[in-house]
């Protein structure tokens, strides 16, 4: 089970990887083999899959060539109810908490109820929270919200808490698809500190760098996609950040 795989990683510390697919951006099957290959070769943990807005069919296509070719875990990331694939491993259930828009906190969810209730998707119940000083990123525009300012650190750590006392069990900061600035630092240790359920971050993650940063500030799982578009070579780079990171916990 996904879940309680990672609330195991996060009791002993490990941190986990997490490569985010856009089925908008994949041409075909075939063009997947290479990430899929490279993604077996540097240990990543987790495949998230979804965007904003998919604007072609080939959701079903990518989950079944990701679950024919490698045994990686396979999340849906929906950006709406449209985006369930029952072929899928798990699904994060977003509810959108940083935003007031009543779609995004539950009106989905409930069209959506009936079908993951009668699948065997695993359902990840997650606060999702958009953290961001810009309004211009997709999924601000396609969820009709605005996100959380990066130095509104108590804003966002009480959000968070928030989400945690509901019942959710998982907190995704996200700066947003193609985000050019990351989230900061202090935002994610102010919110690691505030909850104790595991922590996702992503957006504008481009560089080994930045990826220590984050795992040092408390994020648990790291999401990249579109940098490793622009940068192949990141891929390697953040799974040896993520690996020396996981070895020096056993190093006392």
């Amino acid at each position: 089970m996904v879940y309680a795989s990672l609330r195991d990683r996060k009791k002993i510390g490990q941190k986990s990887l997490a490569v985010l697919i856009d089925p908008d951006k994949v041409a075909s099957s075939r063009s997947l083999m290479p990430l899929i290959n490279s993604c077996q070769e540097n240990c990543v943990d987790y495949f998230f899959i979804g965007g904003s807005l998919i604007t072609n069919n080939k959701l079903s296509t990518v989950v079944r060539t990701l679950k024919e070719h490698s045994s990686i875990p396979v999340v849906l990331f929906p950006g709406s109810n449209m985006q369930i694939d029952l072929q899928a491993d798990a699904i994060l259930l977003l509810s959108l908490i940083s935003g007031r828009n009543p779609e995004m906190l539950i009106g989905q969810h409930v069209v959506a109820a009936p079908i993951l209730k009668n699948s065997n998707l695993e359902i990840l119940s997650t606060g999702y929270m958009l953290i961001s000083d810009t309004t211009d990123s997709a999924v601000s525009y396609m969820s009709n919200t605005t996100p959380i300012p990066m130095d509104k650190r108590a804003i966002a750590a009480c959000t968070a808490m928030a989400g945690e006392m509901l019942g959710l069990g998982l907190i995704y900061l996200d700066a947003g698809s193609g985000a050019k600035k990351a989230i900061d630092n202090k935002m994610i240790s102010a919110v690691r500190k505030a909850v104790d359920v595991p922590l996702i971050v992503g957006g504008g993650i481009n560089s080994g760098h930045k990826v220590q940063e984050a795992l040092a500030a408390g994020a648990d799982i790291i999401v990249i996609g579109n940098a490793i578009e622009k940068n192949p070579n990141l891929l390697i780079e953040v799974s040896e950040k993520l690996y020396d990171f996981n070895k020096s916990l056993n190093v006392h």
